[in-house]
């Protein structure tokens, strides 16, 4: 994740107001979408292939890259590995050794699964900086994958930057159509059986990773969308408080039917769902409050013209101390630190804290 500074960001436990957190929880997304990936895999994986994909995986966020390492940079996105990806991968592809005529068909599998999760991820990554957000960091972990994206906090942004990533498995479905179109042409369940069930289950894969994303349950992919769409209605705060109340609802299903067919790893699935489910719900409560707290009506902001909060909710990247930035000329008062733009806490655009008072409305003159 970014790092924050007195223009860039809101303190994230300022004394003045109990806050907690004050960005939204995004495994799209979404702070680090949020979004990304716990996977049903291993749970999927042991369901006959001709049923149900062998592999799923969802969005949800881990928040860290220590013990991974850099395997590209591509369009000035770093994507790491976590060293744990080689643990569980060994695992899993010697586990399915029997399902195909070589190990070499396994491993396949395994690698075409998250390079689908890879493009997924670059999805989220690419939408979001075309909407003016930050996206420089994909993580692929043992269940998935992560991508660190950081969107303006408006619900069409938010909207995009979400639902990119469902949309990179829309655009492969026509291909994995055509590749199956080829495999009946020339015969391949007969000619290269391994190949035949590679291609299938890999096109389960990527309609698998679809459809459980799209469940409108928080922090899915599905939730977080709903939520954006929510947020044009109902503003950001109840939006949020919405669908995390139905995303409790999806993790207590989860719950259920992780008892009814004693899966393990569906019971994990929904602790995670449950915590960030809790998470966001926690920042729903933030965001009533940030929009109860009295405003610095001297400054307001040049893109949409709302008065910043008046507190101390702003945190320098020297001193690591919180200040309110308009009350100081965005100067840091504990280090003289001088930050040449101040962030929106409502639009998440940059502007000189010349143009801050600039924009100030100016009064109606009345005739006498």
């Amino acid at each position: 994740m970014r790092e924050l500074d007195a223009t860039d960001a809101i303190a994230r436990r300022p004394k003045s107001v109990n806050l907690g957190k004050l960005e939204d929880p995004q495994p799209l997304v979404r702070g680090a979408v949020a979004e990304n990936v716990i996977g049903l895999s291993i749970w999927l994986r042991r369901l006959p292939i001709n049923r149900l994909p062998s592999r799923c995986v969802v969005s949800l966020g881990m928040n860290t890259r220590q013990g991974s390492i850099l395997l590209f940079r591509f369009a000035g996105i770093d994507v790491f590995l976590h060293w744990s990806w080689f643990l569980v991968a060994a695992y899993e592809i010697g586990n399915r050794a029997k399902a195909y005529s070589s190990i070499n068909w396994n491993i396949a599998e395994y690698l075409a699964l998250f390079l689908i999760v890879t493009l997924h991820e670059f999805g989220h990554a690419l939408a979001c900086r075309q909407v003016g957000g930050t996206a420089n960091r994909i993580m692929l972990w043992p269940l998935g994958g992560v991508a660190y994206v950081n969107a303006p906090p408006r619900p069409g942004a938010t909207l995009w930057s979400i639902a990119a990533g469902p949309l990179v498995n829309v655009a492969l479905i026509p291909i994995f159509r055509a590749l199956a179109m080829l495999d009946r042409s020339f015969a391949w369940a007969q000619m290269i059986p391994s190949a035949h069930m590679l291609l299938r289950s890999v096109s389960y894969i990527n309609f698998g990773l679809l459809i459980f994303n799209l469940l409108p349950i928080y922090p899915l992919d599905g939730g977080q969308i709903l939520r954006s769409l929510l947020w044009f209605v109902m503003g950001r705060a109840r939006s949020l408080m919405a669908t995390t109340i139905l995303g409790f609802a999806g993790a207590a299903g989860f719950i259920l039917l992780a008892l009814r067919i004693q899966s393990i790893w569906l019971g994990a699935l929904s602790i995670f769902v449950m915590m960030y489910c809790l998470r966001g719900f926690k920042s729903a409560r933030v965001l009533y409050q940030l929009a109860k707290a009295p405003r610095n009506e001297g400054f307001h902001c040049p893109s949409c013209k709302a008065a910043p909060p008046l507190g101390s909710f702003w945190v320098c990247t020297q001193c690591k101390k919180r200040f309110d930035t308009f009350q100081t000329q965005a100067v840091c008062p504990y280090c003289a630190k001088q930050f040449p733009e101040t962030s929106c806490i409502e639009c998440g655009r940059k502007s000189p804290i010349s143009q801050w008072t600039a924009s100030v409305p100016a009064p109606e003159l009345v005739a006498h």
